[in-house]
């Protein structure tokens, strides 16, 4: 499949969900609606000892993202998600999360307020970079993996009130902030347990991707 957008760089679109527990697990959960692949969710999620793993539903999309980022282990397995009435739910192997989003943050009537013809552009992610980082935790902008460079665009913000997650079924524990911050690559989830819409444009080198 040709990459879309600009010869050289691919856009995700979707949403990006990041939560602590109590135990120190860190879960990152990637749903997109619009990318390369189709349509596909992936969780990456980063245990009390520093170990990452990645759970992706394809291994293009797996190959892909882990070319991307850095991961102790990568599993190809179904990747579920359902969302009503604020309620996600989400199964990809032995991880299950469950997390119920409120209200949109004062920030997000900002990042609303952005066209989102400027909001996706990398310039833009560029721009704000120095004060995500210094408000919320997060890198907008950086180098990832084999050469490739990354910016996120964030269109809007809702913070997330209640979550549990099991791993291979023992509990996580309580909802808590994203702290440490994971050690994917560059970048984090903000601190406070969040779901941000997102596009994300990569920089890869490369014009043909496979499904």
């Amino acid at each position: 499949m040709r990459a879309g957008g600009e010869p050289g760089r691919v856009r995700f679109e979707g949403w990006i969900a990041g939560i602590g527990t109590s135990c120190g697990t860190r879960v990152v959960l990637g749903h997109w609606a619009r990318s390369p692949f189709g349509a596909f969710s992936d969780v990456m999620l980063e245990r009390a000892d520093g170990h990452r793993v990645l759970f992706a539903p394809s291994r293009n999309t797996a190959r892909f993202i882990a070319d991307t980022y850095v991961f102790d282990d990568v599993r190809v397995v179904p990747v579920e998600v359902t969302v009503a009435d604020g309620t996600w739910t989400v199964v990809a192997g032995p991880v299950q999360l469950r997390f119920t989003t409120g209200r949109r943050s004062a920030l997000a009537l900002l990042l609303r307020a952005v066209p989102r013809s400027l909001a996706v552009r990398p310039m833009w992610a560029t721009a704000v970079g120095v004060p995500a980082r210094l408000f919320l935790g997060v890198r907008t902008h950086g180098r990832a993996r084999v050469g490739r460079r990354e910016w996120y665009g964030a269109h809007d913000l809702h913070l997330i009130t209640t979550a549990t997650a099991t791993y291979d079924g023992e509990p996580l524990g309580r909802l808590a902030r994203v702290e440490p911050p994971v050690r994917f690559g560059f970048g984090s989830t903000p601190r406070t347990p969040s779901l941000v819409r997102v596009t994300t444009t990569v920089e890869h080198g490369f014009t043909e991707l496979g499904k």
